[in-house]
């Protein structure tokens, strides 16, 4: 038996490396052959059917003319399949790309610091990662101050909401309907909507929903809890709904939110994971309202499109004795904050601020939102709502099943696209700030093309 299960082992070892010198044979880029291609989008059918999920294949048929199209290059505003099929990107990884695909100066610091240290021991000082903070306390509202650098957005929330409850003492959270906040545990407790959280309940319970935009709401959740002895730690919010299909909130709403926390003694944590770095017209949203959080997360465009990074940024009266004392108590996440990262992020700043990009993302935004409403003027059964504010722009159908056809038709027309989460009549629209006024014009007029494909379905829905 042991004979038997030591070859089956040897021989499952010789198979693995020769599927692994195969695809590494892809990645270090000899040309690829008419061979290559095909085996490569029929392997990562198989492989994402058999040990990914077989789920996701059926996810993308949804929203897509071609479940097996493979995506293998990008730059700028473009990406092409494994074929070279180009396709104009107006998803923008869900808002990660406000400098384009493969950003050459960012990409540029990024193999520079490979060259030189990809990690770090964890012990010593990390240079990049003290200039980083330090730009980060310089382009952020207030008196922000101290950071924390993390790898994924859920991973930030979650250090946002136990720096929150460390340094108020509170236990209770007060969050929205609709909110999205991602999918660990602590973010997902609070999470707007039931489809995500009702599979792990119970999850964090000293959590209270309230209505967004309704700062009245805000008030009577920490006056009620408080009257029965419960701590509030924090209230978290986004300056703009994403996930939920691009919420703006009303005028005033921020600032109100910030008196009532003022007034309780509560936390405020502004979540800027897709609404910072520039993509709502200013580096970070909650600027346009002159409000500073005690906690505010980023990622998505921070680290460029080129490097995963994320994380909080804090007032420094929230940097409690406990934390100085022990610095590793908040988290150490062995990824976090690493040189290649803050490479990146450094990176990305830089440019930007020299090119500035939020300046960039509210004209075109501006440009762009006038030619979708113009379309929409045309086919206004097709097309309920035209919304947002710089280059984060939610397009609302009567219907799910409008969208899906629309996203569809874009996606024929080799236009990507993207629905929500928490909102399924929406498809948002989050390209690059990079993004030509040419390339845009494009996109309306395939927009259009497959706005009126929807019109001659929409009454047989």
């Amino acid at each position: 038996m042991y004979e038997a299960r030591k070859e089956e082992f040897r021989m499952s070892k010789e198979q693995a490396l020769k599927e692994l010198d195969r695809a590494l044979g892809y990645i270090t880029g000899h040309e690829l052959s008419k061979e290559d291609k095909g085996r490569i989008v029929e392997d990562a059918i198989e492989n994402y059917n058999n040990y990914v999920n077989p789920g996701w294949l059926k996810y993308r048929k949804s929203v897509s003319t071609n479940a097996a199209f493979v995506e293998w290059m990008d730059h700028d505003s473009y990406f092409y399949d494994v074929y070279g099929e180009e396709f104009i990107d107006c998803l923008g990884g869900f808002g990660i790309y406000m400098c384009g695909h493969r950003n050459p100066e960012i990409l540029e610091a990024v193999e520079a610091q490979l060259h030189r240290q990809a990690l770090h021991s964890q012990e010593l000082l990390d240079p990049l990662r003290g200039y980083l903070a330090k730009a980060m306390a310089e382009i952020t509202p207030g008196d922000l101050q101290y950071c924390f650098f993390t790898n994924g957005g859920a991973e930030a929330v979650e250090m946002a909401l136990k720096l929150a409850r460390i340094a108020t003492g509170g236990r209770w959270y007060i969050s929205t309907i609709g909110g999205f906040h991602g999918k660990s545990m602590g973010a997902l407790s609070m999470g707007g909507k039931g489809t995500y959280r009702i599979p792990y309940l119970p999850i964090v319970q000293q959590v209270q929903h309230v209505e967004y935009g309704v700062a009245a709401d805000i008030r009577k959740a920490i006056k009620n809890l408080t009257a029965v002895g419960e701590g509030v730690a924090a209230v978290i919010l986004e300056p703009i709904q994403g996930e939920a299909g691009v919420i703006l909130p009303p005028q005033g709403y921020l600032r109100e939110v910030r008196q009532i926390c003022d007034e309780y003694g509560v936390c405020l944590i502004f979540d800027e994971i897709q609404t910072g770095m520039g993509r709502t017209g200013s580096m970070f949203r909650c600027e346009e309202e002159g409000v500073t959080p005690d906690i505010m997360t980023y990622g998505k465009a921070f680290g460029g499109g080129i490097m995963p990074i994320t994380g909080i940024i804090a007032r420094p009266h929230l940097w409690t004795q406990e934390l100085q004392d022990n610095p590793w108590i908040l988290g150490s996440p062995t990824f976090g904050g690493n040189p290649l990262a803050c490479a990146a992020a450094i990176a990305t700043i830089n440019f930007m601020l020299k090119y500035d990009i939020p300046q960039q993302a509210k004209e075109k935004g501006q440009y762009l939102i006038r030619k979708l409403k113009e379309v929409q003027a045309k086919y206004p059964r097709v097309l309920t709502e035209i919304r947002g504010i710089g280059l984060m722009i939610g397009v609302e159908f009567p219907k799910s099943e409008i969208g899906y056809i629309v996203a569809k038709g874009m996606f024929a027309r080799r236009v990507m696209t993207a629905g929500t989460l928490n909102n399924s009549k929406v498809i948002r629209f989050e390209p690059a700030a990079t993004t030509s006024y040419k390339d845009f014009d494009i996109v309306v007029e395939r927009f259009e093309q497959a706005v009126a494909e929807a019109d001659k379905q929409i009454d047989s829905l």
